[in-house]
């Protein structure tokens, strides 16, 4: 039997009501639900969907403090089906807002900035996927990320990213500039 969810956590929820769920049908495990999981296992050192759903499925009790789960965790596939169906720039827009939230000011701070490719992005005609990462070395989380435009560098998309946080005060480190 699921507990009763804790209310303070529909603030949270709250910062991803501009996120539209891509699914066109009324899918078993709401938007809500795959976002918490998600940001939580990977938060937590899950590093793809088959350990975030591993790590949901060990942590269904916690979880269920927040959100009912009541049909259970999703499949690795619904994480990846979905999130890959997001809108990026929407979510990067919620995720960025939750951590201002988590870290209203900066100053002070040890912010490295980096680009990375992500391993496996490449498809068929679609190249690689690039992403440049603001790091907050003290709490050990990603501020913000962008994506780079298809045949740009990370150069270009750094800027983008420092006009998205308030880095006034922090230490900026960056080895593409």
């Amino acid at each position: 039997m699921p507990q009763e969810v804790q209310p303070q956590s529909s603030h949270f929820f709250s910062l991803f009501d501009d996120l539209e769920d891509p699914r066109s049908r009324n899918c078993p495990h709401p938007l809500d639900e795959l976002l918490f999981v998600a940001i939580s296992a990977i938060t937590s050192g899950a590093e793809d969907w088959v350990t975030v759903t591993k790590w949901a499925r060990f942590k269904l009790d916690w979880l269920r403090r927040y959100l009912p789960f009541d049909n259970g965790i999703a499949s690795h596939d619904t994480f990846s089906r979905v999130f890959a169906l997001l809108d990026a720039q929407r979510f990067e827009s919620c995720f960025i807002g939750w951590m201002k939230q988590l870290c209203p000011s900066l100053a002070g701070a040890l912010i490295p900035i980096d680009g990375k490719s992500v391993r496996g992005s490449q498809n068929g005609a679609v190249g690689l996927t690039h992403l440049v990462s603001a790091w907050h070395s003290e709490a050990g989380l990603v501020l913000g990320q962008v994506r780079t435009a298809v045949k740009s560098n990370e150069i270009t998309a750094i800027p983008e990213l420092l006009d998205a946080l308030d880095v006034k005060g922090a230490t900026i480190t960056m080895d593409a500039m």
